[in-house]
């Protein structure tokens, strides 16, 4: 069998590539991005979705149509996707349908530590969590196996230092990949109006517990049997730290997190004088123990916040709550020097702006020397916040509140907000600055649907963020090049402020690290259409 050093995010690719997924489709964020451009490297079919709800959209409608789909997203991501997600229970699959939720413990590039555990349990769906590579390849195949058995989509969660350390990975033959299938209906098992929506509840309880009972004997459960003294009940990544740190333990691995095998876990509780339930993020797991009669110890509240390591399970093992050492600092994030959001930055602190930030590289104009952000919630928020500031604010404070966000996200959720704009204008006008720098840039230069590229940079359709503006009615639209024009880009922006009118300024230039390859996309486009224009050309007229 082949063997592969491999990423975790690289062995889910390669384990969706080996179980025959049709499609993997997702929304690019750190740490889940290499997923899917991994996935395309193996010549699977990847694609980019505008935000996370319609990638799950698009998966789920691929698993009716009986394909196995691939969704990826990191933890946030799940927020935008939760809608059809709970659904998406009711309704079941016919295909395979796995969602990657990648989350982040530690915060090292979100704004948030948010635990996708808690959505499988309140979602009612199955929960894989591999270790390392090798288990993410392998948890990546059963999931799908999982998926069909019980037609039911399955998660799994990934969290940072799976995604991105490396190990050894053994593959298992390809499976072959099934036909399409004509469309089967069923209309009481797809849409969810109340009357069919009531029984698909019952049917899901009932997967679960089916899937719970499965679970006391599956593999996915492994007990070691150690020193009866002290037990440990461990998932993921916190598994192989609890190995190292107290090797002479027995140890739960906890490969399935949802629906447990409370039988199981009761069982290895009793076996142990001590059981230690060692779990990244919240106390999901042994706050579920507790809740079923299970006695197990929690980890104390300090341990709930970053990431664990060998270090930090022992303290957790002698019940050490003390404060930690401060980690060493580093050197904060910044914008590049060549950065083509330095003009709008100086501009909006010269001009003294209220600004309601959005997600993307340009939130680190947040620090000095500009510090000029003043609020940052959520993909797509700054809309929505700074209309809200607009409406109750004084007017001299209100006319100062600017919105601005990237490209990729406004096609991820800002046009919404800009429908609100449009609908509920603030009796002092609004001003939104699109900061379009050709590319999804925080996560890596991923394309988006205002790139005109698809994720392997091949041409496609392209969403125009002015003429949208323009199409929805907003008073003044203009597009400048905040560098070559800096000047004009200020006296823009005054002007735009004093007028209690709808404004939207695209300051368009590529991002400086992705200036190049933007070009040979561009370059390689144009021979490929004169190929084809050439080609055209070439054949004979029909007569």
């Amino acid at each position: 069998m082949e063997r592969r050093l491999l990423s975790g995010d690289e062995a889910v690719a390669a384990g969706a590539q080996d179980a025959g997924v049709r499609l993997g489709t997702g929304y690019p964020g750190t740490p889940s991005t290499e997923i899917l451009e991994a996935f395309s490297a193996l010549g699977g079919r990847a694609q980019w979705a505008p935000n996370e709800k319609v990638a799950l959209e698009v998966g789920l409608g691929a698993a009716f149509g009986g394909a196995r789909a691939l969704v990826t997203m990191k933890h946030v991501g799940v927020n935008v996707a939760a809608d059809p997600l709970f659904t998406a229970a009711y309704t079941g699959v016919t295909g395979g349908l796995v969602v990657v939720a990648a989350d982040d413990p530690g915060m090292a590039s979100s704004q948030n530590e948010q635990d996708s555990r808690r959505y499988a349990v309140a979602a009612g769906l199955p929960m894989l969590e591999p270790a390392d590579s090798q288990e993410a390849y392998d948890l990546t195949l059963a999931a799908f196996e999982l998926s069909e058995r019980w037609q039911l989509p399955v998660m799994l969660r990934m969290t940072t230092r799976v995604c991105h350390g490396k190990s050894i990975v053994t593959h298992r033959p390809p499976v072959r990949v099934r036909e399409p299938a004509p469309f089967a209906r069923d209309i009481a098992g797809r849409v969810m109006i109340p009357a069919y929506a009531r029984p698909a509840h019952r049917r899901l309880r009932t997967k679960l517990a089916s899937l719970a009972a499965w679970a006391e004997t599956a593999p996915v459960i492994v007990w070691r049997k150690g020193d009866k003294g002290l037990g440990i009940v461990a998932t993921g990544v916190a598994a192989r730290h609890a190995r190292e740190a107290a090797p002479g333990a027995s140890l739960l691995e906890l490969k399935l997190l949802h629906p447990l095998p409370i039988e199981k876990l009761q069982a290895f509780a009793r076996s142990v004088e001590r059981c230690v339930v060692v779990e990244e993020g919240d106390p999901v797991v042994a706050d579920a123990l507790r809740a079923a009669g299970v006695n197990v110890e929690s980890k104390p509240e300090p341990f709930r916040f970053g990431e664990l390591d060998v270090a930090r399970v022992r303290r957790i093992l002698a019940r050490d709550a003390s404060p930690e050492p401060e980690p060493p600092k580093g050197k904060p994030p910044q914008l590049c020097e060549a950065c083509p959001y330095h003009p709008v930055y100086g501009t909006l602190r010269k001009l003294d702006c209220i600004v309601a930030g959005d997600i993307g590289c340009y939130t680190l104009g947040v620090l000095p020397p500009y510090q000029g952000m003043d609020t940052c919630v959520a993909m797509g928020a700054s809309l929505g916040v700074g209309l809200g500031l607009r409406h109750v604010l004084p007017e001299a404070d209100a006319r100062r509140v600017v919105s601005i966000i990237g490209d990729s996200t406004f096609v991820h959720t800002g046009l919404n907000g800009l429908v609100e704009m449009v609908y509920n204008p603030p009796a002092t006008g609004h001003v939104l600055i699109v900061l379009d720098n050709g590319t999804t840039a925080m996560t890596g230069q991923q394309e988006h649907p205002g790139t005109g590229r698809k994720l392997d940079h091949d041409p496609t359709g392209k969403v125009s963020i002015e003429g949208l503006a323009r199409a929805l009615g907003v008073a003044n639209v203009d597009v400048i090049d905040p560098v070559a024009d800096a000047g004009g880009f200020e006296r823009m922006l005054v002007d735009r402020l004093r007028r209690s009118e709808l404004s939207v300024i695209v300051a368009r230039r590529p991002c400086v690290l992705a200036a190049a390859d933007i070009r040979k996309h561009e370059k390689a486009a144009a021979e490929k259409a004169a190929l084809s224009a050439c080609a055209a050309c070439a054949e004979p007229e029909n007569v």
